[in-house]
């Protein structure tokens, strides 16, 4: 407890880490709160596995305060390790044996007794949807269920907090989309605290409690999905109106001059907003005192795609692959 308040999760001050010449992290802070999905959003050779593998004790940083679990990184290493469960980029499984018998295996090396790893395998393999595969060699499952088993692996200690690096890479959209699912439920059931690590837009968008976008080993904005697309310009709302006096009017009250369509079948205007809802009820009471009926309307907030091309002046490379 830190001023009657729980200590986060995982906290870096001033993260720092070079190789050679190269300056992979360049003095980052990070803050993650208990129970919550944090993501790390950035282009390959962005730094974000460098920050997994320093606050997972993999690897030692050159510099920065570093807390997980309430343990002082360089300080209690063990204790950190006993706290955390770690999903890399490339399978933890042996794919020599059988789905049962990797979760059995990480339960050894857990210590715990047989009869508790037989018991934990068949919760997990019952959890992951691995149950009717479980006797069957890892080999000769899909891409998608053996980074379910790799999940489930990662629980064997029971951990409070999840380090999960870009663990949907390679994965088609739909196993992709169940993964997202398990992870949200290793929140929501389990209280854990997820460190994710992605180069996909939409899984950030999707699963992430809070972003932080890491370009050439800063990082350049931190927010919700919501206060990340606030930053661009461009948002706007869509109104459709039934004629083109209709349309002309709104474009008076509402003192647009632009974004507008007149085609004789489309009449419609675009009004800058940040999409809020404030925005949107402030509009729509202008034009009622003005009697001008809206036919239709949607709102268009820019992605996260935007948000990334703004910060950091290139996209990332999201490209939806098939295993």
């Amino acid at each position: 407890m830190v001023n009657g308040h729980r200590a986060p999760a995982i906290s870096a001050l001033g993260l720092r880490k070079a190789f050679g010449e190269h300056v992979v992290l360049d003095g980052i802070d990070i803050t993650v709160p208990e129970g919550t999905v944090y993501s790390l959003l950035g282009p390959n050779g962005a730094g974000k596995t460098t920050t997994v593998q320093i606050l997972s004790t993999l690897i030692h940083a050159d510099g920065g305060e570093m807390r997980v679990g309430g343990y002082d990184l360089e300080a209690e290493r063990d204790e950190v390790r006993n706290a955390i469960g770690v999903t890399g980029q490339f399978s933890a499984v042996d794919e020599l044996l059988t789905g049962r018998e990797n979760l059995v295996l990480m339960g050894d090396l857990q210590h715990l007794p047989k009869r508790e790893s037989r018991r934990l395998a068949a919760d997990l393999l019952e959890r992951f949807d691995l149950a009717e595969a479980g006797d069957r060699p890892a080999s000769t499952y899909s891409g998608g269920m053996t980074r379910r088993l790799d999940l489930a692996m990662t629980l064997v200690g029971d951990p409070r907090i999840i380090f999960l690096d870009e663990p949907t890479t390679g994965l088609d959209p739909r196993s992709r989309r169940v993964i997202w699912d398990l992870i949200r439920g290793l929140v929501d059931d389990f209280n854990v605290t997820v460190f994710l690590t992605t180069q996909y837009l939409e899984e950030a968008d999707q699963l992430a409690d809070r972003i932080a976008v890491l370009d050439q080993g800063r990082i350049v904005a931190e927010g919700t999905a919501a206060e990340l697309k606030q930053l661009v310009p461009g948002g706007h709302i869509r109104l459709q109106f039934a004629d083109r006096n209709a349309l002309f009017a709104a474009a008076t009250a509402l003192g647009v001059s632009g974004g507008m369509v007149d085609d004789d079948e489309e009449f419609t205007l675009a009004v800058p907003s940040d999409g809020s809802v404030k925005s949107l009820r402030a509009l729509l009471d202008r034009l009622d005192y003005e009697q001008i009926e809206v036919d239709g309307l949607a709102v268009h907030t820019p992605n996260l795609d935007d948000v990334f091309l703004t910060l950091t002046g290139h996209p990332t490379s999201e490209k939806e692959t098939v295993s």
